[in-house]
């Protein structure tokens, strides 16, 4: 039986501390280790074949052939489409890669670029493999998904269809990577159909781990060209789009552009004609073939008014996909650009300065952490906030147009990428200078999230330019130095998702949740306001001959005497739960509660009671998540979002409302492991488990 959920997320979070994830030491998809399965198959003397990716119709999806076309799928290995099968020969390009039946033009154009960075590429493509020494039928390929990098295993087992490829084959025949590149890829999203139709953004980020820089060619900036000359000479990856045609298919204009496709740009250039300045763009067609045919492509008069030896150089007559336009063409004919790189360098001209980044995971879940947009005024402050601190920096140099840089990127829901629905996600900016101490001490205290009143008073400084249903939002700015809270959110409350946000900044920058903090020294006295005997005499009336009450006596005296038998609706306190109060408060491990140890209870339940319907401020008899953190927060204690969540999945009932009862189990448990916690670490220095561990690992058992 695999590990639960919580010790699963305590593994991956020290993985996370260890490095793991890092390109030096990437994760294993499916948990899949490539050098023991190698060295597996290599003492077996047997063929790799991949079981959670099979060599079957499930990894091709059943969108893209017919039944009658499927039947006729034989799925073979390099050895048998090549008597002399490599990975790589003569080096890698772009040249290499032909495109097959699916439609991933998005996906070769991101790797048509790729192919102009041999570092990048050579970290994607391991060099520890190939078709000679230790070749057991097996391959690996590392991308980067969502702050981290994954190793992804693969057999080297081909679909072909009536012997051809299928998909991505190679111009040269005995090369290979293309085809298996892609196939690790289609294994990351699934299968190959859900390869199928795409934003190239998507494969930029899962190629490099970096930024990527969205232009809309309909409203470009003044220095595009300029920005596009430094994101070459930074071995930057580029890529562009040209817009949908009346129909889904890409049809093929007369000028030789096609209609919704996607183009790689390959290079960027200024040359001399006939005494003016021309400003020049080169592209690639992953279908290697079909080109531009209007000024300066191949063919064209212009190049004979350029100086020969630049001609030269520049224009290939080869009917291979690639092409030059002039800028302004570029712009007429394509939607948008994307430029990608581990750093936005490319956006200024400035070099001494390097750009700092922060990266933080969290989890939008609903009632406690999914306020929406700002238009839901009583639930936006509930988002998860950051404050940014952009700090002085010695030098400006080329700070024209931003200094931040803000990426927001949400994990998908469900392992197959066309299953997984975007949700439509945006951010929110806000300026909180000098006061930002003040105003934390003012609404609720250091490091704890600031509440509705804040985001109705403050003005936005800087926002995503709309909510999107993308993989990914991205915007930059130019800001002064000074202190910044950036909310990211779903435009819809209550919308459950996961999300990685980065912050890149020309200046350093300190970036921390708010709310991220723990928070467990409970103060020892506890302010009772126990006037009377009534505890005296509910207990007599519950207790046996000895004086003491049982779990089902517990639970009897409970939902009479502080429910007054409100049952219907919540269905109570459980013997189950009155048997862990009892396992709380019983001192003398006799499995009972006597006198004294009633009276203890008694104490905090009438507390904890006064504390449920003062912070019920809806008065539904329930609390909310959100008004769960202030009933838990009213006795000193402090949660972050992630044990708040955890605790609505613990106490919670299917709309993550807390009864009366459900709390008051929850903080008598909550109250005895922070103690019990505080003790173990006073006693044992350097403990072992962290205090959120302890917490996930008590709280949810």
């Amino acid at each position: 039986m695999p590990p639960p959920g919580v010790c699963l997320n305590i593994v991956r979070d020290r993985q996370r501390e260890d490095g793991q994830g890092t390109p030096s030491n990437p994760c294993n998809f499916n948990g899949q280790d490539f050098r023991v399965l190698r060295d597996y198959c290599l003492n077996n003397r047997c063929r790799f074949v991949d079981k959670t990716f099979p060599p079957l119709i499930e990894s091709i999806g059943q969108e893209l052939l017919t039944p009658e076309e499927m039947s006729r799928v034989v799925w073979k290995r390099p050895g048998n489409l090549h008597s002399d099968p490599h990975l790589i020969v003569a080096g890698i390009s772009r040249f290499d890669i032909c495109q097959g039946s699916v439609g991933n033009c998005w996906f070769l154009a991101a790797l048509g670029s790729l192919t102009f960075q041999p570092d990048m590429l050579h970290q994607i493509i391991s060099q520890d493999q190939g078709f000679t020494q230790k070749y057991a039928g097996i391959f690996h390929f590392m991308f980067w998904r969502f702050g981290k990098w994954v190793d992804v295993v693969i057999d080297d087992k081909l679909p072909t269809l009536d012997g051809k490829y299928l998909f991505v084959y190679p111009r040269n025949k005995s090369e290979f990577w293309p085809s298996l590149l892609e196939k690790a890829y289609a294994k990351l999203c699934g299968s190959y159909y859900n390869m199928n139709s795409g934003l190239v953004s998507e494969a930029l980020m899962d190629f490099t781990g970096g930024v990527n820089i969205r232009f809309n060619l309909k409203e470009p900036v003044a220095d595009l060209w300029q920005i596009m000359k430094r994101a070459e000479n930074l071995k930057s990856l580029m890529a562009c789009g040209t817009p949908q045609g009346k129909t889904p298919q890409n049809t093929m204009l007369p000028s030789g552009i096609v209609e919704g496709h996607a183009y790689t740009v390959t290079g960027v250039a200024k040359v001399q004609c006939d005494q003016q300045i021309v400003e020049l763009v080169r592209l690639w067609n992953p279908w290697g073939k079909v080109e531009w045919n209007g000024q300066w492509s191949d063919g064209s008069p212009e190049w004979n008014y350029v100086d020969p030896a630049i001609g030269h150089a520049l224009r290939n007559k080869r009917e291979d996909g690639e092409f030059w336009m002039t800028m302004k063409d570029f712009k007429a004919n394509y939607t948008d650009l994307s430029i990608c790189n581990t750093s936005p360098d490319f956006l200024n001209s400035g070099t001494t300065c390097i750009w700092a980044k922060s990266v933080h995971s969290g989890r939008w879940v609903k009632g406690t952490t999914a306020g929406g947009c700002v238009n839901n005024r009583d639930t936006f402050w509930m988002n998860p906030q950051y404050q940014v601190t952009l700090a002085d920096s010695s030098t400006q140099e080329g700070l024209t147009t931003c200094n931040v840089v803000v990426s927001l990127i949400q994990e998908p829901t469900n392992r197959f990428r066309h299953q997984s629905e975007n949700k439509y996600i945006g951010f929110t900016m806000y300026k909180v200078g000098q006061c930002f101490s003040f105003l934390f001490s003012k609404y609720q205290g250091v490091n704890e999230r600031l509440p509705a009143e804040f985001f109705m008073t403050q003005q936005i400084i800087a926002k995503s330019k709309s909510f999107v249903n993308a993989r990914s939002v991205t915007e930059n700015f130019m800001l002064p130095n000074g202190e910044y809270l950036v909310v990211p959110s779903t435009y819809k409350k209550d919308e459950v998702a996961s999300f990685v946000l980065s912050i890149y900044s020309k200046t350093k920058n300190y970036t921390e949740e708010i709310g991220s903090n723990l928070n467990l020294n409970i103060p020892k006295h506890m302010n009772s306001p126990l006037d009377d005997n009534t505890h005296e005499k509910i207990f007599k009336k519950y207790s046996d001959v000895d004086e003491e009450v049982d779990a089902a006596q517990l639970q009897m005296l409970l939902n009479e005497a502080v429910l007054e038998g409100r049952t219907s609706e919540t269905g109570g306190f459980g013997l189950d739960s009155c048997k862990g109060i009892i396992a709380i408060m019983d001192l003398t491990t006799s499995g009972k509660l006597n006198a004294d140890e009633f009276l203890r209870l008694w104490k905090r339940i009438t507390i904890y009671r006064e504390i449920f319907h003062q912070k019920d401020v809806s008065r539904t008899g329930f609390l909310f998540l959100h008004e769960l953190r202030n009933a838990i927060q009213a006795r000193g204690i402090q949660l972050n979002d992630e044990l708040l969540n955890l605790m609505a999945l613990r106490y919670g009932d299917s709309s993550s409302r807390i009864t009366l009862e459900s709390y008051l189990c929850l903080m008598l448990r909550l109250e005895c492991m922070a103690k019990v916690f505080q003790k173990l670490s006073s006693d044992r220095k350097g403990m072992y488990l962290q205090v959120s561990e302890w917490m996930f690992l008590t709280m949810y058992s």
